[in-house]
């Protein structure tokens, strides 16, 4: 992966870390959140998609609209399944699972269907970034396995890993192949989605107004920083870097999110969590020397 590209990533990974500790403030409004921030996205992007248009255009096919509707279906798959397995399941089992497993199945999705080569050194930094990931997110008591419940968080977490990789290897495809502008891809994305959720929010909208009262302000930051983030990593992808390198470099936000929360909120931070970033650290040396 070239160094420009490496950039773009962990620009990338400290805006996804942002807008995550940003979001976690609420955390308990729910899907008026989630549409209330796709909203502020769709407005505070449009300025910046229609000078695209006006300047470079987009040539409209229909495996340009086929992606664009395929990538905002698995993305909004992902959320129901991660709202459900969330539900049904431990939080401390279905993320991690669904966190190392995303960029796992990604990089392999990368080998397999977009023919990218594999390298020892690529190959190693992605089960190191996987490896840190999961000791993360389970502050290193990776025995919770052991327990039959988890099960249930596993398999949830393992279909959520399975959205994650398809619409990544999707949007690669449609910014390194069909050559979508990374803005307008991610934008046209997210109208969609917040579009699909519109009739629900409409059916409910005085409790969802009512919920969202005091959080708009995070929602306009969240708006802005998710597909900020998404957008550098598109631009990379489109840039040359290969998607098996990107898709597990992405999750350096986790380790850049867990020193945030040791260094910003004092949180009590473990051996576990302080091996997780030091594995994801060397996973992301490794990737950037792929």
């Amino acid at each position: 992966m070239s160094y420009s590209s490496l950039i773009l990533v962990v620009l990338a990974a400290m805006a996804h870390a942002t807008w995550n500790l940003l979001a976690k403030r609420a955390a308990m409004v729910g899907a008026p959140f989630v549409f209330a921030y796709g909203l502020c996205a769709s407005l505070l992007y449009a300025p910046w998609v229609i000078w695209v248009l006006l300047h470079d255009g987009m040539n409209w096919t229909w495996p340009v609209a086929g992606a664009i509707l395929a990538s905002s279906l698995l993305h909004l798959g992902y959320s129901l399944c991660l709202q459900k397995g969330y539900q049904v399941a431990d939080l401390s089992v279905v993320y991690p699972i669904a966190r190392g497993t995303g960029p796992l199945l990604s990089s392999m999705g990368a080998y397999l269907l977009l023919r990218e080569p594999a390298s020892t050194s690529g190959i190693l930094g992605m089960l190191c970034v996987v490896g840190g990931v999961l000791l993360i997110a389970t502050q290193g008591r990776l025995a919770i396995f052991r327990n039959a419940h988890a099960w249930v968080g596993v398999r949830w977490g393992l279909v959520i890993g399975l959205f994650i990789a398809a619409y990544t290897v999707v949007d690669a495809y449609g910014v390194k192949v069909l050559l979508i502008s990374p803005v307008l891809f991610d934008w046209f994305t997210c109208v969609t989605r917040t579009t699909m959720m519109a009739p629900h929010m409409l059916r409910r909208r005085a409790q969802s107004w009512e919920a969202m009262r005091g959080y708009w302000g995070l929602a306009a930051a969240v708006g802005f920083l998710s597909p900020l983030g998404y957008i550098l990593v598109l631009y990379a992808l489109q840039h040359g870097a290969p998607l098996s390198l990107v898709a597990p470099a992405r999750e350096m936000s986790m380790m850049l999110g867990t020193l945030a929360g040791m260094f910003l909120l004092r949180e009590k931070v473990g051996a576990g969590r302080l091996a997780g970033c030091f594995s994801i650290l060397l996973g992301v040396v490794l990737l950037g020397s792929a």
